[in-house]
C-alpha cells in the first residue's frame, strides 16, 4: 500500500517508553505478548517534538470529561444527541446512478491492475483502493454519512437487471457474524500480506472479491449487502456517527444520534472492537518497541515474509485482548451500577461508544501518507497508463514531501493528529453516556456504570497519542 513514506514523530527514550506501558498495565499487557511486523515504511523520519506536553493535555481533558458528566444534567446529554428528521428526501435512483458509475471505474482500474504501470506508486489500482477508498473515503463517512450506498458496485447493476426475488434468505440471528470474519479476513490481508499494494495481486482480490459479493446479491438479495459484504459494514459502522442522513430515516442532528435510533445487529458491537483492535494493531507493529519485542532491528528490517505469522498472531491477540479487557469493564460497570441489564446487551451497546476512537484514529494513523499518497493519485489520475498523457493539464507534476522538512509544518501535522484523537476520545466518552443514560436511566446511575469504560478510554487515549508519537521502523 505505499504507507506512510513518511512519519513525523518524536523520539522517545526506552524509559519513557516503559512508564508509558506501566500505566496502560493490563491493557498493553494483552496487546503486545506476540510479535509482529507489517506494513513497516520505506522511509523513517523520526524528529523530537515535545509530545509529552500534549500527550498529558490530552489525557487530562478525557479524565476532566468523565468528571464532569457526573455534574452534567441528564438532560443536557440527551439534546447533544438530539436529531431532527428531514422529510421528502428520496435519492435511492441518484445511489443507484452512481452505483453504476462507480462500476465502470473499478473495472477500468481493474484493467490497470493487470495490464498498466507495475509501479504501485503509478497504478490507480492500489491508489484508488488504498489511497481514496481505505483512507479517505472511509474517512469521510464519519462526517458525510454512508458513501458506500452512494459508490458500491454491486447495487446499480442489480438493480438495472430488474427485480430479482431471492433464492434464499440470510437468518436474522447471523447478524454480523460473517462480516466480522471478513474484517479479520481483510486485516490480515492488509497487515500480512507480501505485497498488497501489487497491481496484479489487488486486482485479483478485489476481482475476485466483486464475483463473490454479486453472486451473493443474486441468490440472497440485498440482505446479503447488509449482513456479509464488508465495505457496506465497515461504512455503515463509520456512517452511525455522521450528523448526516440522507436514505431511510433521514435526519440531522449531534454526531451519533443515527446509532441511537437502531438497534444494533447481533456481532455489532464485537465488529466494531475489531474494527478498533485492527487500527490499533496497525499502528503498534510498526514501533521501534514492537520491533524490539520481536527481536528485528528497525533500521534492517528483513521484510514482510519474515514476520508473516508473527502479523497474524499478533493480530489475532491483539483482537481477543481488546475484547476481554473491554468485556471485563462492562462487566464491572454493570456491578457498580447495581441495575439488572443483561451483559450482552450492555456489552453490544456500549462497545459502538468506541467507534468514534476508531474513526479518528484511522484518519490520524493516515494522515502522513495520505498527503504523500494522494499526490501520487493525482498524477497517475492524469496519465493512468504512464505514457506521458496529461488527461488533467497538470504537468509538469512533481510529488513533494518537502512539507515534512520543516518543524513549523511536522507540529502542525501532529498536533492535528493529537488533537484528532483527543476529540475523538472526548467523544466517545459522551456517547457512552448517552448510551448509558438509555439502559439505565438516571444520570449517577449511567456515570457509575461507565466509570470503568472511560477509564479504559483514559488508558486508550494515552495508548493512541503513544502510537503517533512513538519511532516508527524504516
Amino acid at each position: 500500500m505505499q504507507k506512510r513514506l513518511f512519519n513525523p514523530v518524536s523520539a522517545r527514550h526506552t524509559g519513557q517508553m516503559k512508564c508509558i506501558f506501566v500505566t496502560l498495565g493490563l491493557i498493553l499487557t494483552l496487546l503486545s505478548p506476540v510479535p509482529a511486523q507489517a506494513h513497516v515504511s520505506e522511509q523513517g523520519f523520526v524528529l523530537l517534538l515535545p509530545t509529552g506536553v500534549y500527550t498529558a493535555a490530552g489525557v487530562a481533558a478525557v479524565a476532566l470529561t468523565v468528571l464532569a458528566l457526573f455534574a452534567v444534567p441528564a438532560g443536557a446529554i440527551r439534546l447533544l444527541f438530539a436529531h431532527h428528521p428531514l422529510a421528502g428526501l428520496n435519492l435511492v435512483r441518484s445511489q443507484q446512478i452512481t452505483s453504476l458509475l462507480s462500476l465502470i471505474c473499478l473495472i477500468f482500474v481493474l484493467y490497470l491492475g493487470f495490464d498498466g504501470p507495475r509501479s504501485p506508486l503509478k497504478n490507480l489500482m492500489p491508489l484508488s483502493f488504498w489511497t481514496l477508498g481505505w483512507v479517505m473515503a472511509i474517512s469521510l463517512s464519519g462526517v458525510l454519512g454512508n458513501l458506500w450506498a452512494w459508490i458500491n458496485p454491486w447495487t446499480g447493476l442489480y438493480h438495472l437487471l430488474g427485480p430479482l426475488p431471492p433464492v434464499w434468505q440470510l437468518p436474522a440471528r447471523l447478524g454480523q457474524w460473517p462480516a466480522v470474519a471478513l474484517l479479520l479476513g481483510f486485516a490480515a490481508f492488509l497487515l500480512a500480506d507480501l505485497a498488497p499494494d501489487d497491481p496484479t495481486r489487488l486486482a485479483q482480490f478485489v476481482g475476485l472479491y466483486w464475483f463473490v459479493n454479486f453472486a451473493g446479491l443474486l441468490l440472497f438479495g440485498p440482505g446479503w449487502l447488509r449482513q456479509v459484504e464488508l465495505g457496506h459494514a465497515i461504512f455503515a459502522a463509520y456512517a452511525s456517527l455522521a450528523p448526516l442522513r440522507l436514505t431511510d430515516g433521514a435526519g440531522i442532528g449531534g454526531p451519533g444520534w443515527r446509532m441511537l435510533a437502531d438497534v444494533p445487529a447481533r456481532a455489532a458491537g464485537v465488529f466494531a472492537l475489531c474494527l478498533l483492535a485492527v487500527g490499533s494493531f496497525d499502528g503498534i507493529n510498526e514501533t521501534f518497541w514492537w520491533l524490539g519485542k520481536i527481536g528485528v532491528n528497525p533500521l534492517e528490517f528483513p521484510g514482510r515474509s519474515a514476520v508473516v505469522w508473527a502479523t497474524l498472531g499478533g493480530l489475532v491477540l491483539t483482537c481477543a485482548g481488546l475484547l476481554a479487557v473491554f468485556a471485563a469493564a462492562v462487566w464491572l460497570g454493570l456491578r457498580l451500577a447495581r441495575r439488572q441489564v443483561a451483559f450482552a446487551t450492555a456489552f453490544g451497546w456500549l462497545a459502538l461508544s468506541l467507534l468514534p476512537i476508531a474513526l479518528v484514529y484511522h484518519i490520524a494513523h493516515y494522515l502522513t501518507s495520505f498527503l504523500v499518497q494522494i499526490q501520487y493519485t493525482i498524477s497517475a489520475l492524469s496519465d493512468p497508463f504512464a505514457r506521458g498523457a496529461d488527461w488533467l493539464g497538470i504537468q509538469p507534476f512533481r510529488v513533494t514531501t518537502g512539507f515534512f522538512n520543516s518543524i513549523g509544518t511536522v507540529r502542525m501535522i501532529w498536533t492535528t493528529q493529537a488533537g484528532l484523537v483527543v476529540l475523538g476520545h472526548v467523544w466517545s466518552v459522551l456517547l457512552s453516556h448517552r448510551i448509558a443514560l438509555r439502559l439505565f436511566g438516571q444520570n449517577r446511575r449511567a456515570a457509575l456504570a461507565t466509570l470503568p469504560l472511560s477509564v479504559f478510554m483514559i488508558a486508550y487515549t494515552l495508548l493512541g497519542l503513544w502510537l503517533l508519537a512513538a519511532p516508527r521502523g524504516a
